[in-house]
């Protein structure tokens, strides 16, 4: 018998204490905040409203763009009908809410197009709509559940994942920040669902230790696609739990075969802290209220978020060109990128682009793209069939930066007074002449910008624009505004 088999076998003895009587803090604090806060800020509202339709204007946008998400949807077994599921936003597909969860949270994250939230850790609070949206469309079918309800959901997840985010850095052990979404929806749907809150602390600790993702997927030399779904995979499992612990709870009028884990993050050894993080405790930055909300990035331009003001930047410098008869292809000796430091870990990439999800996360390739056709970086030009995808100039231009971190922009990135997300791009041309460095510190859709609401609109037009029509979207818009529609009925605006 090898020693750590005795040592497991000596740890099931009498002097093993008795489970804690009450659960870590941090799980109390969600379950207290999810069940008990409340929203009283009118801001957080009109927010809220604007990230649902910037959400669903994302899903449509990857149903209309994606063929690779497409191939994801749907009942696993083709031809399963569930009557009373989830209508699956851009199609035809209805589904259990635990398959609606992995669906519509891809639909919303496969093309890196939805809003995000920087810190410690760099996330994406709309991503729970996966989960919130699959549960309440369900749930409202058989009982009233009104778009006000959905959107305090939708706060409270975005403000759980947001407050979690600021000092918790996930990424620096090798994990997925996606595990905050599995955290922030479980607790949300633990509460649309109706569970005690006995039984939502039993789920939200099963979430706590039921495995996260590593983010292999998003470092090179394995980029991939499973970033697109692995939101998706978060909610879903969000969801299993929650349904598992109703299902046990219902049985047996307590919590039965789905007891919780008081301690999930504090156990020594076994413990959330001392298995994956190095003994390092999950900390909560601030008091849960709808700050996250109320200053949510949105991205209007389909881009790594840490890249946009890049993006910007790049547009300046070709009108520059451009003004001059130059071009980027022949006048371009040297560019050289400032930047934050989460861009130097996430987009700062060379050598090969193998896909999509490697091409969307190069902070060099969204810059050369741009100087090259003279506009924004869209959608279809990081996909496997845009031209810029083989484009022998487009590398040219890679191989001529110098990307380099900036210390006061990293330092204006983690100030939350200011959470800029600046780039900086000077350029010298084949005669030596250097022109004008482009700066943009808050990119288009930052809190700050003055034009953000009016640019997720128009951005949520042009999304739902593949495959509606224009009155179908006002309606939509208007529905947005009406705190009393039913869910189902709302997503039913969707349907395909």
């Amino acid at each position: 018998m090898a020693s750590n088999d005795k040592q497991a076998i000596d740890t099931g003895s009498k002097d093993v204490p008795r489970p804690p009587s009450r659960y870590d803090d941090i799980l109390e604090d969600i379950i207290q905040y999810v069940y008990h806060g409340s929203i009283t800020s009118p801001h957080a509202y009109r927010r809220a409203r604007l990230a649902l339709l910037d959400a669903f204007g994302c899903a449509i946008e990857t149903v209309a763009l994606s063929p690779d998400c497409r191939s994801l949807l749907g009942p696993l077994i083709p031809q399963t009908v569930v009557p009373g599921g989830f209508r699956v936003p851009g199609t035809s597909h209805v589904v259990e809410p635990v398959k609606g969860a992995f669906d519509f949270g891809s639909l919303v994250r496969y093309l890196d197009h939805n809003d995000a939230y920087p810190g410690a850790e760099w996330g994406h609070p709309s991503d729970n709509l996966g989960a919130i949206i699959a549960v309440a469309d369900w749930l409202s079918q058989t009982k009233e559940l009104s778009l006000h309800t959905v959107l305090t959901a939708q706060i409270k997840a975005y403000e759980i994942q947001g407050v979690l985010q600021q000092r918790n850095a996930f990424n620096t052990h090798g994990l997925d920040h996606t595990l905050l979404v599995k955290i922030a929806s479980t607790a949300v749907t633990a509460w649309l669902i109706g569970l005690p809150e006995h039984a939502a602390l039993a789920a939200l600790s099963h979430a706590w230790i039921d495995g996260h993702p590593l983010r292999t997927f998003r470092q090179a030399p394995n980029t991939g696609p499973r970033k697109g779904w692995a939101a998706g995979d978060a909610c879903m499992r969000a969801v299993h739990l929650v349904l598992l612990t109703r299902a046990s709870h219902v049985a047996s009028e307590g919590l039965g075969a789905f007891a919780g884990v008081p301690s999930a993050l504090t156990a020594p050894q076994w413990g959330v802290h001392d298995a994956l993080l190095g003994g390092k405790e999950v900390v909560r930055a601030r008091e849960y209220g709808s700050w996250v909300i109320e200053s949510v990035f949105f991205k209007i331009i389909t881009a790594e978020g840490h890249g946009i003001s890049a993006v910007e930047a790049a547009v300046q410098v070709s009108s520059m060109l451009a003004a001059r008869s130059l071009t980027a292809e022949r006048d371009i000796r040297s560019i050289r990128i400032r930047t934050q430091k989460p861009a130097m870990t996430i987009i700062d990439k060379t050598g090969p682009l193998w896909n999509a999800a490697d091409r969307d996360h190069c902070l060099q390739y969204m810059v050369a793209v741009v100087l090259l056709k003279g506009s924004v970086i869209q959608t279809v030009d990081y996909m496997d069939s845009s031209p810029w995808a083989t484009d022998p100039r487009v590398d040219a231009l890679r191989e001529k930066m110098t990307v380099v971190e900036d210390a006061g922009f990293t330092r204006d990135y983690y100030d939350p007074k200011r959470r800029s997300g600046a780039n900086a791009i000077t350029v010298e041309l084949m005669n030596g002449e250097v022109l004008d460095e482009a700066v943009v510190e808050f990119p288009v859709g930052h809190p700050r910008r003055e034009d953000t609401a009016d640019q997720v609109l128009k951005k949520f037009r042009a999304n739902m624009g593949l495959l509606f029509q224009a009155n179908e979207i006002e309606e939509i818009i208007q529905a947005a505004e009406d705190d009393h529609k039913s869910v189902h009925e709302f997503v039913h605006l969707f349907t395909r």
